[in-house]
C-alpha cells in the first residue's frame, strides 16, 4: 500500500504523492491525470497535487501539479508542507528542496500555535521583466504601479514572476467580482498575459499588516497563494516605504489564515530575499495500492484523519480574535 497525504498552508489544499516510495514511477500522464481526480472528488477535494521526487543537488524535489493538470512552477504554501514532510522523513531541520526554476532552502520555524508547524521558505527567483512574466502592454518592459484601465479603471497594477508570474493591485476594499472578472479575463486567451497569470488584490491594514486575495491560475479562488503573498509582500515594500518597516516581519492575512513573510529589498529589486513563513498542517493520511494509483481507481482507499486541522482552526480563532 501507498501512503498519500492531505495537507495545507493557510487552507490552501494539497495533496502529496512521494514517487520515492514507489516501485514503479508515476509517468507524467499518469501524475496529470491523477491530479485531477483527486482534486475534484477525494475529501472535498484541493488545489493541487505536490509530487515529490529524488534530486541531485537537494534532499528532494516538488512539482507542483494544479487542480486542472497543468504545472506551475512553485508553490509558495505547498512547499512549507513538502518541507516538513522532507523534515520529518529525513529528521533534518534545514536543507534544499529543488524546483522547476531553482534550489530553495528551507527550514522549520516555531510553531504557530499549539499542534500548528510552521516552516519557513525561501521564494526565489525574482522578475520584473515582462519577459519572464510574460506579458505584453503597450511599451513597458516592466509594470510596476501603473495604471491599466483596461483591467480596472482607476487601479493601480504591478507584475512580478517569483517564478510564477503575479499581477497585484493594492486597493481600497477588495471586491470579489472585480478580482473574479479580472482573473478570468487574464486567465483566458487574452492580448495582455498570454500564459495567463495569478491576480492578487491586497488591502494595506497597518504598518507590516496585508489583507490578500488570489485568483489562481489554474485553479481560481483559493484560500491562499503563498507566491502571490510572497509577491505582494515584496511589491508593498518597494511601494510603501513608510507603511513597511524593514527590522520586522510583515504579517499576511488572508481567507485561509494568516502567514507571514520577511522582505530584504536590495538596491536592485530583483536581488531582494523573500522568506514565506507560515503553518504546514497534515490532515488526512490517504492509503491506496499502487496498482490503482497507477490506474488512477480511487474508490477502495483507507482515509484517517490526523486531528490537526482542530488545532489549526483553534490558531484561526485565536488571530480573528
Amino acid at each position: 500500500m501507498v501512503k498519500l497525504l492531505k495537507v495545507h498552508g493557510s487552507e490552501n489544499q494539497f495533496f502529496i504523492l512521494d514517487q520515492t516510495i514507489l516501485d514503479n514511477k508515476l509517468n507524467d500522464n499518469e501524475v496529470k491525470n491523477l491530479a485531477i481526480n483527486l482534486c475534484k472528488n477525494i475529501l472535498d477535494g484541493a488545489d493541487g497535487l505536490l509530487v515529490i521526487d529524488t534530486s541531485d543537488d537537494c534532499l528532494g524535489k516538488m512539482r507542483v501539479i494544479n487542480a486542472d493538470g497543468s504545472e506551475a512552477k512553485m508553490c509558495g504554501n505547498g512547499l512549507r508542507t513538502v518541507s516538513r514532510y522532507l523534515s520529518e522523513k529525513y529528521q533534518l531541520d534545514y536543507f534544499k528542496i529543488e524546483t522547476l526554476e531553482s534550489n530553495l532552502s528551507v527550514k522549520k520555524a516555531p510553531d504557530f500555535y499549539s499542534g500548528v508547524p510552521a516552516f519557513s521558505v525561501e521564494i526565489s527567483p525574482i522578475s520584473f521583466n515582462k519577459v519572464d512574466l510574460p506579458f505584453a502592454y503597450k511599451n513597458l518592459t516592466e509594470m510596476v504601479n501603473t495604471e491599466i484601465p483596461e483591467f480596472v479603471s482607476g487601479e493601480k497594477f504591478s507584475a512580478v514572476a517569483v517564478p510564477n508570474p503575479h499581477l497585484i493591485s493594492f486597493v481600497s476594499e477588495i471586491e470579489h467580482d472585480t478580482l473574479n472578472n479580472l482573473g478570468q479575463k487574464l486567465n483566458s486567451i487574452n492580448e495582455y498575459f498570454p500564459e495567463g497569470v495569478n491576480v492578487s488584490f491586497a488591502k494595506i491594514l497597518d504598518t507590516n499588516k496585508l489583507f490578500v486575495q488570489t485568483f489562481e491560475r489554474g485553479v481560481g479562488f483559493t484560500n491562499a497563494c503563498g507566491t502571490g503573498m510572497s509577491a505582494t509582500s515584496l511589491v508593498f515594500a518597494l511601494l510603501y516605504p513608510d507603511q513597511f518597516d524593514s527590522n520586522r516581519d510583515i504579517t499576511v492575512y488572508n481567507p485561509g489564515g494568516m502567514v507571514k513573510t520577511n522582505i530584504e529589498l536590495n538596491s536592485t529589486k530583483e536581488l531582494s530575499k523573500i522568506h514565506l513563513i507560515g503553518n504546514a498542517t497534515f490532515t488526512h493520511t490517504i492509503e491506496i495500492s499502487e496498482e490503482n494509483l497507477h490506474l488512477n481507481q480511487l474508490d477502495n482507499l483507507k482515509i484517517e484523519d490526523t486531528d490537526e486541522e482542530k488545532d489549526y482552526q483553534d490558531f484561526v480563532k485565536s488571530i480573528k480574535g
